[in-house]
């Protein structure tokens, strides 16, 4: 009888991932690059709106030039499994989050289910949703906002 093999998020930390197993946690969802607000008065509260990144392509809610972005948007966050306590301000069901935190992977991750389009189909993603970033002015940023996270 064959022994069943736990799936590469449950059995190992952040820090044990090789880079391709790091990379296929992202579900494509794009969430974690919209435009976020943060509260003065609540500190802990991050705000996001459905105003995109100037990279994140709209429809896939894929990064246009993932490789080079930091050197286009220079404070582009990059995940590292170093910094996972922090992940806190990213959305809930954000496959790095759920991992750092030690819980499953969702249905819809294509990890689980093996389609990438799942995340969209799942209504998950803001594909479809999002602003581009210079179509609104900063100032109205407020308006946008579609969840807080902490």
């Amino acid at each position: 009888m064959a022994m069943r093999v736990e799936p590469f998020w449950k059995r190992k930390t952040l820090d044990e991932l090789d880079q391709d197993e790091w990379e296929s946690l992202c579900d494509g969802c794009g969430l974690c690059c919209l435009q976020k607000l943060e509260d003065e008065d609540e500190p802990q509260a991050i705000y996001y709106t459905r105003i995109a990144c100037k990279l994140l392509d709209l429809k896939t809610c894929r990064c246009s030039d993932y490789p080079d972005r930091r050197q286009f948007v220079p404070d582009c966050i990059q995940l590292t499994p170093g910094k996972a306590q922090d992940f806190a301000w990213l959305p809930p069901s954000c496959g790095y989050r759920l991992v750092a935190e030690r819980e499953d992977l969702p249905p819809w991750h294509h990890l689980v289910c093996g389609d990438r389009n799942a995340v969209h189909a799942a209504g998950i993603s803001q594909s479809g949703q999002m602003l581009a970033e210079g179509s609104v002015p900063d100032e109205d940023w407020e308006d946008h906002i579609i969840f807080r996270v902490g």
